[in-house]
């Protein structure tokens, strides 16, 4: 975006108890493309920007901003304008958090996780 642009408003109505499920899904589908886990992680280490992000990933530029944009989308990372460079920082500290429970139950079920056919 750039300085003195229009803001956009992705917000909507509050969730009803019958939204609910379906909008944690899409949560949770949003850290469920591996690049954009990785970035995910990559940032909770501190802020990046898109060229950082292609050295530590090993990606095209192309490929970690069209990552980047969904998780923006979505309110994962935010981004700060310095100069001609945008640095991207995970906007909930609860991230983490969820992250970290989600390691610890893989680690308990990797190996049915590795066996799933379903998914």
């Amino acid at each position: 975006m750039k300085a003195g642009g229009p803001v956009q408003s992705h917000a909507r109505a509050p969730a009803t108890p019958d939204d609910a499920p379906a909008l944690q899904a899409k949560f949770f589908h949003g850290l469920a493309h591996p690049v954009r886990l990785r970035i995910v992680l990559q940032l909770l280490d501190g802020q990046k920007n898109v060229g950082d992000l292609m050295r530590l990933l090993g990606l095209k530029q192309a490929h970690v901003s069209n990552h980047l944009a969904c998780l923006r989308w979505c309110g994962f990372v935010t981004g700060r304008q310095e100069g001609r460079n945008i640095y991207y920082t995970v906007t909930d500290p609860r991230v983490r958090e969820i992250l970290r429970l989600g390691e610890a139950v893989v680690a308990d079920n990797a190996a049915r996780i590795a066996a799933c056919t379903r998914m």
